[in-house]
């Protein structure tokens, strides 16, 4: 059911239960259990109101996403994440931006729509799954018709997504690591792999595979990145046979090469250099050997 369709009082509902999970924290998939309505801070130190870095068009998505008029990101601080490697650790590490409200980010998403952007594509937006659902409210009662985007590193829990279910168009999740020891090693978040295949698959039994319009604009469905890093500590060839076996062979994947040392990159020697050529044409031969057939490159 597309947003525009959906009745602001089941959307009123799905607000206030997914406030109440604020009480004893269970927006994402750590479960901290923290009072965020008292602003006490869990994994992703977020507390009762949302915090938003930047906003605007953004014309370096996947095509499918940017087109011709740009994406209309809204980039949240914070992040349920703690990657060693993060290339944007002033926004998810130490949270750079400003406190909003509701009508605020209803406000936000309404002048992209007014800037003619191809989508509403909410960037890390995993421990403020509350706040936008409340600000859905009046951005539904202004007018919002375009597609919502949940742009997420994939540790998500499957109560609050189902919460999104006609709220959100399109789901682009990360999924970083094949292997639950190794992702948590470098996220910092506990059976990773195992949290992000339970979610990747509510996924896609809210929105299907990727359908994009006669401009080749994406207006429904999955797409999933996955970012290749040296000597394959991702474990492509996991992540890709779950895609290719578990959801479905025609799952849009961007298989990401752009991997480069950043953050705390430098401890860990390891992840101290980037990939190599035959790294990456190796992990697109691993996606199509596992039977992908939209593969992003």
């Amino acid at each position: 059911m597309p947003l525009k369709e959906l009745a602001i009082e089941e959307l009123e509902q799905r607000a206030e239960k997914a406030r109440a999970m604020l009480k004893k924290c269970t927006v994402c998939a750590h479960c901290c259990g923290v009072d965020r309505l008292q602003g006490e801070q869990g994994r992703c130190r977020a507390g009762r109101r949302a915090v938003v870095s930047s906003y605007g068009r953004h014309m370096g998505e996947e095509s499918v996403l940017s087109g011709s008029r740009g994406s209309g990101t809204i980039f949240f601080g914070y992040c349920n994440l703690s990657c060693k490697f993060c290339q944007n650790y002033e926004l998810s590490h130490e949270g750079r931006g400003r406190e909003v409200g509701a009508e605020e980010l209803a406000e936000i998403m309404l002048e992209l729509q007014e800037m003619a952007c191809h989508n509403i594509n909410l960037v890390s937006p995993s421990h403020y799954v509350p706040q936008v659902l409340e600000a859905m409210v009046p951005a539904l009662r202004g007018g919002l018709q375009l597609p919502v985007v949940y742009n997420t590193g994939g540790y998500d829990a499957v109560p609050m997504l189902r919460l999104l279910e006609g709220v959100v168009d399109i789901y682009m999740p990360d999924i970083k690591f094949g292997d639950d020891e190794i992702g948590e090693k470098y996220t910092g978040a506990p059976r990773y792999f195992t949290a992000a295949r339970r979610a990747v698959k509510e996924m896609h039994r809210q929105v299907g595979d990727l359908v994009v319009d006669e401009q080749g604009i994406a207006v429904r469905g999955l797409l999933v990145r996955h970012l290749v890093l040296p000597g394959d500590l991702a474990g492509t060839a996991e992540v890709v046979r779950f895609l290719a076996q578990e959801i479905s062979p025609d799952t849009f994947v961007n298989i990401m090469a752009q991997y480069y040392p950043a953050h705390q990159a430098f401890r860990y020697p390891e992840l101290n250099r980037r990939i190599t050529g035959k790294e990456y044409r190796e992990a697109l031969r691993l996606a199509r050997e596992a039977g992908l057939r939209r593969i992003y490159t």
